[in-house]
């Protein structure tokens, strides 16, 4: 391998200047560096764990051969994560002769705001919306702002200034627009193919150049914290106050994020967002489509990775359950070293998974169910957008030309201290035929099964039985005796 050469600040674009750091902690978030060090302080803090959204920016990032645009959470976002971006804060936005800039002139026309202090957030949020779909749909608007929230004005005020932005001003004009070419040059000149790494002894950070380097750091030093998408790191820091010391960025690796499909495999890179592969994951595997919908707001989704998502190892990740049902398979490297094993077996116990030192996840592979196989998830929360669940059940099921259970995967998250599959439950349905009396004497096993615990998000009894009524609801949507479900009042409840 050829030697790497290092290079001892963070570079990006703040608004409209180059910045160069190279005195950065890597705990320092996004929104403290804004209002503290640069007096930028349209963006505020509400919540300081990415849920309300008043901290919302854009950033900018080279991306198939473009530069796309997204709204993150600045309040879990590190500044180490910012190498080579375009940050945009709402003091950034103007009108072409110095007024309003049309986002912010429709929500003071359409009164979108009262007290104003969740205001720049829902302006950021909208901006990156109407740069990306300028006549946007009410479902659209409602999906950007799902990580926004408001306690005084209400949202239908907001929901008509976000319909009338394009009357105030085209989109394709806009700065981010007209001087995109100008930016994406800078961005290049800024990837310069370095190490980055600030700081010395365990207080410092590191960004690695390439895949190949990040597996040579973490290899060298296994006690590192690696930092993804950052969406569940952040709050060890903002929350917990957890030395996160010292710290590998890996969430701008172009080895790490990327997604392809052959034969019949879609592989995921450890670095690809929920937003990145919404679009190949619900086209081909259409239940993850409304599942990914509900997996934080859209700024969560813009940072957060499925990589990450397993690698937490969290019992009440979204994405392991529905990948073990479908017997996705995960790849792990340790240096040069690849090993290759079910994702089921990687969730060892609670906070233990199958993980060498050193060694980090590099890829997940997920089989598109064939023909004919029934695949569902289904995802139970205290309410339906942007909340963490409580329980959630995928099932995969394929029947013989006889109507019996030829092959059987049932998996759950927040049912014990892993995501885990109800292997009883699926021995008692195994070869027997697909009826009500089936699954009704199935049931019977979830006791062997899972033991779930009572929390804040649900009791034990409750998960007890919305894990049996998640099998009852799939059995009834692939029987033919009745539609698909849409959102059951049950599951917000």
């Amino acid at each position: 391998m050829a030697k790497i050469s290092i290079r001892n600040e963070i570079c990006f674009i703040l608004n409209g200047r180059d910045v160069a750091l190279s005195s950065v902690a890597p705990d320092a978030t996004l929104l403290d560096w804004l209002r503290l060090d640069r007096s930028l302080r349209g963006t505020k803090e509400g919540c300081a764990e990415g849920d309300c959204g008043a901290c919302t920016v854009l950033v900018g990032k080279l991306f198939a051969g473009g530069l796309v645009y997204e709204s993150v959470n600045a309040c879990i976002r590190f500044l180490g994560s910012l190498d080579g971006t375009h940050v945009v804060t709402v003091e950034h936005l103007r009108g072409g002769s110095g007024q309003l800039h049309p986002v912010q002139q429709a929500m003071v026309d359409f009164h979108g705001s009262q007290c104003g202090f969740c205001t720049p957030g829902f302006v950021m949020s909208l901006y990156g919306l109407w740069m990306k779909s300028p006549d946007p749909s009410n479902a659209d608007i409602e999906k950007a702002l799902q990580g926004n929230l408001c306690r005084c004005t209400g949202y239908e005020a907001i929901m008509r200034a976000a319909k009338a932005i394009s009357s105030y001003g085209k989109a394709a004009k806009d700065p981010l627009a007209t001087e995109r070419k100008a930016i994406i040059a800078r961005l290049e000149a800024m990837h310069d193919g370095a190490r980055v790494e600030i700081g010395t002894g365990k207080a410092r950070l590191v960004v690695p150049a390439d895949v190949d380097d990040f597996a040579a750091v973490l290899d060298k030093e296994p006690g590192a914290t690696i930092v993804a998408g950052s969406t569940d790191v952040g709050l060890w820091v903002t929350k917990h106050m957890r030395d996160i010391s010292p710290a590998i960025f890996i969430g701008n690796l172009d080895g790490l994020c990327t997604i392809s499909e052959d034969k019949g495999v879609i592989s995921i890179g450890a670095g690809v967002t929920y937003t990145d592969a919404f679009a190949t994951l619900a086209k081909r595997i259409p239940a993850l489509g409304p599942l990914f919908d509900r997996i934080g707001g859209e700024q969560v989704r813009n940072m957060g990775t499925i990589g990450g998502n397993i690698a937490n190892g969290s019992p009440i990740g979204d994405t392991p359950p529905p990948l073990i049902a479908l017997g996705a398979s995960l790849t792990l490297r340790k240096g040069k070293k690849r090993r290759t094993i079910p994702l089921e077996t990687f969730f060892i116990a609670y906070g233990r998974q199958d993980r060498r030192p050193g060694e980090f996840v590099e890829a997940v592979h997920v089989p598109v169910p064939a023909k004919g196989t029934k695949f569902a998830v289904h995802k139970i929360t205290k309410r339906r957008d942007e909340d963490i669940t409580a329980a959630l059940g995928a099932f995969f099921l394929t029947l013989a030309g006889d109507g019996a259970v030829a092959e059987v995967r049932i998996a759950y998250g927040g049912m014990a201290a892993t995501p885990k599959r109800a292997s009883s439950v699926e021995k008692a349905l195994l070869g027997k035929p697909w009826t009500e009396q089936t699954v009704a004497a199935a049931m019977a096993e979830y006791a062997r099964d899972f033991t779930p615990l009572t929390d804040m998000r649900a009791s034990a009894e409750y998960r007890a039985l919305a894990a049996k009524n998640l099998l009852l609801r799939f059995f009834a949507e692939t029987s033919g005796t009745r539609e698909p479900l849409q959102v059951s009042r049950h599951e917000a409840a």
